[in-house]
């Protein structure tokens, strides 16, 4: 098999993509798209990654089918505002530029993601009638996009899902809502040779990507997990926002990347005041366990304590 260029760039970003989509749940299209893009269409590269999720979530849902009870009726108007969704999103692909659906995306969503990784948060006490409208929007973006982890994370993040919980709610909405897009992409005839010849690239990226993030995962606390995928969404729309400001030629050349550090800088303060507190727990818990040791195994009290 020839591995051009383009392909080669598209086996390192899915492998990439496939390790963050293991550790989180999500991220494989938010990763790959906005790179992909550079060398594929919509047209071409939409087909593919929306069959690759519809095994991905269903992954990810078998593997946090434990709190699948604990989270499913909460999702579920989520799910019913998906169907209507995907239908207008796919009767949308031909006719909208998909670069300024997620330029608006990305803009609404950046200081939404800030203000959640600072830690603010207002959970929605009418998460049913919300939920129902957030459903049909969802379904529309990833539809065209098929990029919905960002603003999905952030409503999950937002009504306070556990890290479980998180992953069980994110597999059952994103497994709605790939297969459905699936199918609208089936019947509206949108599965093409060309989108099928990118499968051999993609594949191999997933069988190692996916296991080796579940594994980084497991050794994460849950509080600063929802701060990784707050993270992760700020740098990836920070991304977003930069490189379709080039595609749309809204401004010239390195200039645009400007959005993406600005963001990175910010991120990283907020990174900063996240895990300084942590640290310095961590320092005066130290010299504590050390003396308990000590007491243990001699029955001698530490010289600091006489």
């Amino acid at each position: 098999m020839h591995v051009t260029p383009s392909a080669l760039v598209l086996i390192l970003i899915t492998l990439l993509a496939a390790t963050v989509n293991g550790a989180l749940g999500y991220g494989f299209s938010s990763i790959t798209v906005p790179v992909a893009l550079l060398f594929y269409t919509n047209r071409v590269l939409n087909p593919v990654l929306v069959w690759i999720e519809v095994v991905l979530n269903a992954y990810v849902l078998w593997v946090n089918r434990a709190s699948v009870p604990h989270v499913w009726r909460r999702v579920v108007p989520i799910i019913f505002g998906l169907a209507p969704g995907v239908v207008l999103g796919t009767a949308l692909v031909h006719r909208l530029q998909p670069g300024w659906l997620k330029l608006a995306t990305f803009v609404v969503l950046l200081p939404l993601i800030l203000l959640q990784a600072a830690g603010v948060r207002r959970p929605v006490k009418a998460e049913r009638p919300v939920g129902l409208a957030f459903g049909g929007a969802l379904g529309v973006l990833y539809s065209v996009t098929t990029i919905s982890g960002p603003p999905l994370a952030l409503m999950l993040s937002n009504q306070g899902f556990t890290k479980r919980d998180f992953r069980a709610g994110l597999g059952l909405v994103r497994l709605a809502e790939s297969t459905f897009t699936a199918t609208a992409y089936y019947f509206a005839g949108m599965f093409a040779t060309e989108s099928v010849g990118l499968f051999p690239y993609i594949l191999p990226s997933l069988v190692v990507g996916i296991p080796l993030g579940v594994r980084i995962i497991r050794h994460v606390r849950p509080e600063t997990f929802r701060r990784v995928c707050m993270s992760f969404d700020a740098w990836v729309v920070g991304y977003g926002i930069s490189t379709l400001l080039r595609q749309l030629q809204l401004i010239e050349g390195a200039a645009a990347f400007s959005v993406l550090a600005t963001v990175s800088l910010v991120d990283l303060w907020l990174l900063y005041r996240f895990f300084r507190p942590r640290r310095v727990e961590a320092l005066v818990a130290a010299p504590r366990v050390s003396a308990s040791t000590f007491v243990v195994s001699t029955g001698t009290p530490h010289p600091g304590r006489l």
